[in-house]
Parts: structure tokens; C-alpha cells; sequence
């Protein structure tokens, strides 16, 4: 038996056939054209429109609030601000370092907080500003021109699928629009489905979905283009990525599978010519 002819002809036929599959799997690929990826593309024919309201978050259960009371008279004021001593049920700190932690009030599933010397408020569903002002007339009541500060300490967006980044991300501002918040993720990889765009809020405890296209110029007049916090927000893969993975996956398993046909050959006429 001439072991080394049949072992050339057998690497020979192995090496055109990882060839043919490495060239497909390179050729799979479609192209996409710049019509398939940019933003806005209509964007001359869109007229903005001007908003009839400032956009404003209202807080929601589960948020995190940095409340802070100060006035002419520091030592008037100091009783309606949280201490470490005085943290209660609702309250969380933001550190583990006593000095440096920033206490927050957290908002119960009751939608809910527990103030000092006011007792509880319901906060759900105001904006910042009411919350302010709201504080600033009840405290105003026993203190003279109260100073109040509200923020909103977990503001975060979370950003998934075909970006570079994906992940939760807490905001610096509670005005957040849909293209920041792609932005912290990176921006969009070339192979993600612009037309497609999932945004799942919760409304009312119910979590309801909506479909962006980011092709389109309309996109700045939806109400979709301002983010709320906790918002989600999928980025699909485009078909012909979809596609592509696929294909390729079956490719690479096929060579693979011939790869350990390959070796099981060799190896079985190695034993043959020895006996």
C-alpha cells in the first residue's frame, strides 16, 4: 500500500476544502450600502416641531432622591436633613464610607418617602420641581426662605444588542434623549437593524414596547425621543447579519467536521501500514 500517495491525496482534497469553505464564509457577508445605515435621512423634508411643555422626569418608585434643605439659618434648616443616625426603612446611602456617604431617600413600592419632621409624602409621579416647590411651602410654614435641592440619584438607561457598549448607564441628567443614550453605548455597530429600535418603558406598573426607526427625520418629533429612567432599549441585529452568523456557523461546524475526518483518515491508514 503506498501510504504516502494516499496520505498526499487525502491532505490535498482536505486543504481545497477548507479553501472552498473559508472563501464562502468570507463571501457570505452582503454589503450594505449607505441607504441601509445612516440616521435621519429625511431629515430635510421634517420639520421639528416646538414643545408645547419642557420635558420633566417624574419620579417613580424604586428612584433614589438626594434631598438637601439649607436656609439663612443653617441650624434651623439642620432637622430636615437626614443623618446616618436617623437613616430609616426608606433611606439608603451611596457609600460605604460614613464621611463620605450621600444619603438618599428611597422611594417605596407605596410610591412613598418618610421625611424628617413632615413623616411621609407621596412623591410618585411628581417632577422635581414639584417636589421642591411642595417642600419648600410646608417647610417654609416654620422656617423663613428655605433653600431646597431634589435630584434624582439613579437615573439610568439601559442599552442592548448591536451597540459597542451595551449595558445599564446612570445619567448625569434627567434630560435624556434617545441618541445620548446610543452614545454612551458606543453608537451602533454596521451590522445593527436601524429601522427597528425596541424601547420597553413601564407604564403604570405594565411594561409596554415601542419600535424606533433612526433612518427616519420623524424620530425628533416623537415622544419616544426623550428617555425615562429605567428605560431599556434594544438594538436588534439586521437580517442579513442574522443571516450571516448563521451561514457562517454552519460553515466553520462543517469544516471542523472535516477537519476530524481528516485526522481519523490519517490516522487509520498509519495503523493499516504498520500491521
Amino acid at each position: 500500500m503506498n501510504y504516502i500517495s494516499i496520505l498526499s491525496k487525502t491532505k490535498g482534497a482536505f486543504l481545497t476544502a477548507l479553501i472552498a469553505t473559508v472563501a464562502i464564509a468570507l463571501l457570505a457577508p452582503s454589503c450594505a450600502t449607505r441607504k441601509d445605515i445612516l440616521y435621519f435621512q429625511n431629515i430635510e423634508d421634517v420639520q421639528p416641531k416646538p414643545q408645547t411643555t419642557e420635558y420633566e422626569a417624574v419620579i417613580k418608585k424604586d428612584d433614589r432622591l438626594a434631598i438637601v434643605v439649607s436656609g439663612p439659618d443653617k441650624t434651623v434648616t439642620a432637622p430636615y436633613n437626614l443623618t446616618l443616625g436617623e437613616m430609616g426603612a426608606n433611606v439608603s446611602t451611596a457609600s460605604s464610607n460614613p464621611e463620605n456617604a450621600t444619603l438618599t431617600y428611597l422611594v417605596d413600592p407605596d410610591g412613598n418617602i418618610n421625611f424628617p419632621i413632615l413623616g411621609t409624602i407621596h412623591v410618585e409621579g411628581m417632577t422635581r420641581n414639584q417636589l421642591v416647590t411642595y417642600l419648600q411651602n410646608e417647610i417654609g410654614k416654620d422656617v423663613k426662605d428655605p433653600i431646597v435641592y431634589v435630584a434624582i440619584k439613579n437615573y439610568k438607561i439601559t442599552v442592548l444588542g448591536e451597540v459597542r457598549s451595551p449595558g445599564t448607564y446612570v445619567m448625569d441628567s434627567e434630560k435624556i434623549t434617545l441618541l445620548q443614550a446610543l452614545g454612551r453605548a458606543g453608537d451602533l455597530n454596521l451590522t445593527a437593524e436601524r429601522e427597528g429600535i425596541l424601547l420597553i418603558r413601564e407604564e403604570n406598573g405594565v411594561p409596554k414596547h415601542y419600535t424606533i426607526d433612526l433612518k427616519s427625520a420623524e424620530l425628533l418629533n416623537s415622544p419616544y425621543f426623550y428617555l425615562q429612567q429605567n428605560d431599556v432599549v434594544y438594538v436588534p441585529a439586521s437580517a442579513s447579519r442574522v443571516a450571516t452568523a448563521t451561514a457562517a456557523t454552519g460553515i466553520w461546524s462543517t469544516a471542523l467536521s472535516s477537519v476530524t475526518t481528516t485526522v481519523s483518515l490519517v490516522t487509520l491508514i498509519i495503523s493499516l501500514t504498520r500491521k
